[in-house]
């Protein structure tokens, strides 16, 4: 039985706590995102070291190695230091791009190159802690929550381009403007990284509806939200631990994992195709068009916003994939993105092009969003984040995959 008391403590805050997650969501991947977005400014600094491509590759191997270790041991780790951790070092890292660029007075050079990438590697440690520690987090609370923290993923993609081409049409013609654009650019996201760590540190942990999920996880036996329950003003009750380790038996990681590979592979799959188009075939290997060097933007652009606007999508019952089957079969239907791509490149005009990534950001969207709302569902409070743990680690996998296959468009280019 539900208690008057309980049921509106369970719903108070809800609103607030969709709003923090997006804001949290967009921090997460902020930095990363200014920092693929000023490729046109890295490219013009080194023209001979590839930036867009050399940076993720840096990036991935440190994102991929910290969050299969805190996969592994994740039911040990401290969620809130864990976090906290990744926004206060997202918002360093911000700073020493910024402190990098004025201290060179914007001159490249390899030793600028080299902090750059030293820069690039810290984003990525920061987003191993963030993105699988929330994603765990939440994955015992509401879906909503969920959705809301994976549509600020990417928004932040979207916000980021959009100001970029803000910065371009206004600093386009100015001295130094690529500068300028760039050096704002890193401004706005130390503030912002900051006001995450602010939210995540103060206001999240104070919503009843959050306190409410996660007394219930502490309850189903979970040992990472004591501190988050602490902030929250609520102390952990002690309990008999022979006891308790018989009424807590939780599923262990591999045995998680087997029941639920087919979301993990479904969401290897949808970020390995993800990247080996987006954003460096779309940045290099599309021609030269009328739109000259805006085309590359527009097209980063339009696949940000409809990869935002397919993450909504779910939230519309009627349109929300549920089905496992149904799940797999789009995800692998999506190979046939590769030779469209191709072809279009060869073949086709620039209003192809944008459709096509248009629903590459579409679809990307979407699927990530049910893979991850499904699969949580019939699990107890520590399962689930153990499980939303995982899925992280493929989608991340998967991105690694997806930016080493991406080296292939450039066979035959005489590279």
């Amino acid at each position: 039985m539900v208690f008057p008391d309980e049921a509106s403590q369970r719903l108070e805050g809800k609103h607030m706590a969709i709003v923090v997650c997006w804001l949290l969501g967009n921090g997460c991947l902020f930095s990363w995102n200014s920092m693929l977005t000023i490729q046109d400014y890295y490219s013009y600094l080194f023209p001979h070291y590839h930036p867009s491509r050399v940076l993720t590759l840096v990036y991935q191997p440190f994102a991929l190695g910290t969050l299969a270790i805190l996969a592994y041991n994740e039911a040990k780790i401290n969620t809130r230091r864990r976090n906290l951790f990744g926004y206060i070092l997202f918002f360093f890292s911000s700073l020493a791009v910024l402190v990098l660029d004025l201290a060179t007075s914007g001159k490249g050079g390899l030793g600028t190159f080299i902090g750059i990438c030293a820069v690039s590697g810290a984003f990525g440690v920061a987003d191993a802690h963030v993105q699988g520690g929330m994603i765990g987090d939440l994955s015992y609370m509401k879906p909503e929550f969920i959705q809301s923290f994976v549509a600020g993923l990417a928004a932040s993609g979207a916000l980021t381009s959009a100001l970029r081409l803000i910065t371009k049409a206004a600093f386009e013609n100015s001295q130094g403007g690529l500068r300028k654009g760039a050096l704002l650019f890193f401004g706005i996201s130390a503030f912002f990284e900051l006001l995450c760590v602010l939210l995540y540190a103060y206001v999240f942990p104070k919503l009843p509806i959050v306190k409410y999920y996660r007394s219930k996880a502490a309850s189903e036996g979970s040992k990472t939200v004591a501190s988050d329950l602490a902030a929250g003003g609520i102390q952990a009750l002690p309990g008999n631990d022979e006891l308790d380790a018989k009424k807590h038996e939780r599923l262990s990681n591999k045995e998680l994992l087997i029941q639920n590979i087919d979301y993990a592979l479904d969401m290897f799959l949808i970020y390995a195709l993800t990247l080996s188009i987006f954003p460096g075939f779309l940045s290099e290997d599309t021609g030269k068009h009328s739109l000259g060097s805006w085309y590359a933007l527009v097209l980063i652009a339009m696949y940000n916003v409809w990869d935002l606007v397919g993450r909504y999508i779910p939230l519309i019952k009627p349109l929300k994939l549920e089905s496992r089957k149904a799940l797999t079969i789009a995800t692998l239907s999506r190979a046939l993105l590769i030779p469209a791509f191709y072809f279009t490149a060869k073949y086709g005009d620039q209003g192809w092009m944008i459709l096509l990534t248009s629903f590459l950001g579409l679809s990307n969207g979407y699927l990530t969003v049910c893979v991850l709302t499904s699969a949580p569902k019939g699990y107890k409070g520590p399962e689930q984040n153990a499980l939303g743990n995982l899925l992280v680690l493929f989608l991340i996998g998967g991105i690694f995959a997806g930016v080493t296959l991406d080296w292939l468009w450039l066979i035959g280019k005489g590279w």
